[in-house]
């Protein structure tokens, strides 16, 4: 489990499991799991197995087979729209459609922006100043600020420093367990997954595996 770093697994009683049942997509058949409120699921895989597709699908962006839910919302029964602001993807690249940062946020989380190195004044700068790390960061941020009630990582920490990269995921990790939200992390880092990580799962072929969160 990803309390090897003796981090507390309380978590919030509010908000809803997001639920796969039978979802397939790329070389992937038969997906069938359940992330609990402020669960962190980790998902990794070799590059080209389906991880990202899967996310994809979820957020139901990519054709697929299955169904998800979030709590009692099945995805079939949600205008596209809702759903993917209830179960909100952030790519590993992401896109920017404005000139400023502050156009694609509504208010941000509070403490989010310092736990992320930024201060308040990164809402004002251009899009085109930012570093790819930057944008990364502000990205996971401005997911946030629109308040949604699940979230899917795509290597949320792969273009920053080790010591910045496990700041973004100490604050991460314990926003999402104290909101009760659940999460779908795809990493690569074995002890990342281990600190954030309550379950973790890899793509073998066409199925996922559960595996250890922590190094034995």
């Amino acid at each position: 489990m990803g309390e090897a770093a003796g981090q507390s697994k309380e978590r919030a009683d509010g908000g809803d499991a997001l639920v796969l049942r039978a979802l397939g997509v790329g070389p992937l058949r038969g997906v069938n799991l359940e992330v609990e409120p402020g669960e962190i699921v980790c998902l990794s895989g070799e590059s080209g197995s389906g991880k990202t597709r899967l996310l994809r699908a979820i957020a139901d962006l990519e054709p697929h087979e299955g169904e998800a839910a979030l709590g009692s919302d099945e995805r079939a029964a949600v205008a596209a729209h809702c759903w993917r602001g209830w179960v909100m993807l952030v790519p590993a690249e992401s896109s920017w459609w404005a000139d400023t940062v502050k156009e694609h946020f509504l208010d941000p989380v509070p403490g989010s922006m310092e736990a992320f190195g930024f201060d308040e004044g990164a809402l004002e700068w251009e899009i085109g100043r930012l570093s790819s790390g930057e944008k990364q960061r502000l990205a996971v941020l401005r997911a946030l600020s629109h308040e949604p009630r699940a979230l899917l990582l795509d290597e949320p920490t792969a273009n920053l420093d080790p010591a910045l990269a496990r700041q973004v995921e100490a604050w991460l990790r314990d926003y999402c367990r104290r909101e009760g939200m659940p999460v779908l992390w795809v990493a690569h880092d074995q002890d990342q997954i281990a600190r954030v990580g309550d379950r973790h799962f890899a793509i073998r072929g066409d199925r996922l595996e559960e595996q250890p969160c922590s190094r034995n």
